[in-house]
């Protein structure tokens, strides 16, 4: 048995949610992924402190980039993909306590390029009926580049969390 020398720093536990494994600063928000697959990317923030005390465009920007880039790379067969252009449009603020969901869906699937539309909107805390759009956004990806080796494991990460 391994015994850890109590001089060193404590060993990292390791991420438990998807959004952890896949996308740290997502995670650092309180963005929660919930549904990965080629042709839908879902997730969830409840505005707070953590992200911001009004939900911050360039939040919302990030969730846009990080929801497109993980559908492209799956509808991709997996590799990589680098995102050239992001336009949002912001249309009504979040506050504090507020429920934020995301949805990601592709408008075009390429073997080069692929767009993606990405909205938030603000939820009812009970259901995910879509209340107010808080921001729109399109996402322009590049595909099908090769995947760096160093990259490589979080690739299969992917591949084992989506639901394909």
């Amino acid at each position: 048995m391994d015994h850890q020398n109590p001089n060193d720093p404590p060993l990292p536990s390791p991420p438990s949610s998807t959004t952890a494994i896949l996308d740290s600063p997502l995670n650092a928000v309180g963005f929660e992924i919930q549904i990965l697959s080629p042709h839908r990317v879902t997730g969830r923030i409840v505005v707070s402190p953590k992200c911001c005390q009004v939900l911050h465009g360039g939040v919302s920007a990030m969730i846009a980039e990080a929801l497109a880039s993980v559908g492209a790379q799956m509808a991709a067969g997996f590799k990589r993909v680098a995102g050239f252009h992001l336009s949002i449009d912001h249309l009504q603020s979040a506050e504090i306590g507020d429920l934020v969901l995301a949805e990601a869906t592709p408008l075009s699937l390429g073997k080069a390029i692929q767009v993606w539309e990405v909205e938030l909107w603000k939820a009812k805390s009970s259901s995910v009926e879509r209340r107010d759009l808080v921001a729109s956004s399109r996402v322009t990806l590049l595909c099908n580049m090769p995947v760096p080796k160093h990259a490589q494991p979080l690739v299969d990460t992917l591949k084992r969390l989506a639901k394909l």
